[in-house]
């Protein structure tokens, strides 16, 4: 049982899998007929699709400029992220839940990814290296402003202690 008392939407989520393994039997079959196969993939492809992933899971899961695709599947107004909570029951909740969990819309997210460098590979490797550089904007964005308060409060211990 849930946390409300209510059983989980199992016949959703049965439904949610199919379409996620219906989604990888269409993109191999389409691959075999457009006859694309895999390019060799290295640790650096790896590195820069889990980047990727990352970054896109991210936005869809918690920036705002992806609230439009979780509103109707949340509580309340999808703006912020990180308060949201599935809405509703069946199909509705089972859905909220896949697209407030960075984990689990990075599944998709990766499978996508992977499908477009596959069947699209100028397109995927474009989008993929484009994610991977705003995955490793985003950290080198926290690593400074985290350097930054570190600075700032050493500078002000310091001048605490040199006031007489």
């Amino acid at each position: 049982m849930s946390a409300a008392g209510t059983r989980p939407p199992y016949e959703a989520y049965a439904k949610i899998a199919g379409t996620f393994a219906g989604g990888l039997v269409a993109a191999g079959s389409l691959a075999h007929v457009l006859r694309r196969e895999p390019q060799c993939q290295t640790p650096l492809d790896y590195a820069i699709l889990s980047a990727a992933t990352f970054k896109a899971s991210r936005t869809l899961a918690r920036d705002k400029v992806a609230s439009f695709v979780r509103e109707p599947f949340v509580e309340g107004e999808a703006y912020e992220g990180e308060d949201e909570h599935p809405a509703g029951d069946g199909m509705q909740q089972a859905i909220g839940e896949l697209v407030t969990c960075t984990r689990c819309v990075g599944t998709w997210v990766a499978a996508g990814l992977t499908a477009t460098q596959v069947i699209a590979p100028r397109f995927g490797r474009l989008l993929s290296w484009s994610l991977a550089a705003a995955a490793a904007n985003d950290f080198l964005q926290a690593g400074f402003v985290a350097l930054r308060e570190k600075a700032n409060e050493q500078d002000a211990q310091t001048a605490g202690r040199q006031s007489p």
